[in-house]
């Protein structure tokens, strides 16, 4: 039976999660198609986005039941289906930080190292890097998972988000020293590149657009400030999900920008590619 919440329905979440499933799911769907059918998965480049995309995708369909919760004050499910809810979210909330961020690593080699990168940038070794990347987020997700699902069993099934990130443990503070690294990463990458193409040392880089080569790494940047170091900051400081609230909505957006990207970042990323390596 649904139960309504003391706090009652949240309209204003409702609205905030209701927008970006409804510009997320679209965008990167669409961006998957693409991928897919205009890319070859030979390139280590689209070998990560494929990847990335999917990560938002799973993030984008675990918003239809938050925008109902929000909606409406009640939780029409059982506590497993919610805990599933929250599992999707914050998982890939931590794999499309880590996409992000060898993606970058991606475009360093590329443009700064490209012939000594070759034998190291091959369909491959993406995909290996891909699982690895996958194992890890769910392997660190464990301890979280455990007390999310715990806390969930303690309380009334009709509070699903009432306690949504309200979890503090040793893992938040390492998952917060990895954000700040893959951040520190995400900085070095930038400038590396910046230098190497003002300086135009390197003959055999080829590179067509600079300010496109640049947008990835600026844009990466932008997501960690914006959208991932204050969520896991937020964490530590904050007492109640209340509070962390705002910061949920900030992450989620992260949904919505990962798709510029592919859009934006990349000259032929309409054109297909049968065995190229995507632009930059």
């Amino acid at each position: 039976m649904n139960a309504t919440l003391e706090e009652g329905p949240e309209p204003a979440y409702a609205a905030f999660f209701g927008c970006i499933l409804a510009v997320g799911l679209p965008l990167n769907a669409v961006s998957l198609w693409i991928l897919l059918r205009h890319h070859s998965l030979k390139s280590p480049s689209a070998v990560y986005m494929v990847n990335l995309a999917i990560s938002d995708l799973l993030l984008a369909i675990s918003l239809p039941l938050r925008v109902y919760f929000y909606a409406t004050g009640t939780w029409p499910l059982s506590t497993l289906a919610c805990f599933l809810v929250l599992l999707l979210f914050w998982k890939n909330i931590r794999s499309s930080a880590l996409f992000i961020t060898i993606i970058s690593v991606d475009r360093l080699l590329a443009v700064v190292y490209p012939l000594r990168s070759r034998h190291l940038r091959t369909s491959s070794n993406a995909w290996k890097a891909a699982a690895l990347i996958w194992l890890f987020v769910i392997a660190t997700s464990v301890e979280n998972s455990v007390n999310y699902f715990i806390s969930l069993n303690n309380t009334n099934q009709s509070s699903c988000f009432k306690n949504d990130g309200n979890s503090k443990s040793i893992t938040t503070y390492l998952q917060l020293a990895l954000m700040l690294s893959m951040l520190a990463v995400n900085i070095v990458c930038t400038a590396l590149v910046s230098w190497t193409l003002n300086r135009r040392l390197n003959d055999s880089t080829r590179i067509n657009n600079k300010v496109n080569v640049m947008l990835i790494f600026v844009m990466s940047l932008v997501m960690f400030i914006v959208c991932f170091l204050p969520l896991y900051g937020g964490l530590l400081v904050k007492t109640t999900s209340e509070e962390i609230k705002p910061f949920i909505c900030l992450a989620s957006v992260n949904c919505c920008l990962d798709p510029l990207l592919y859009y934006f970042s990349f000259d032929a990323f309409w054109k297909k590619q049968d065995n190229a390596d995507l632009p930059g």
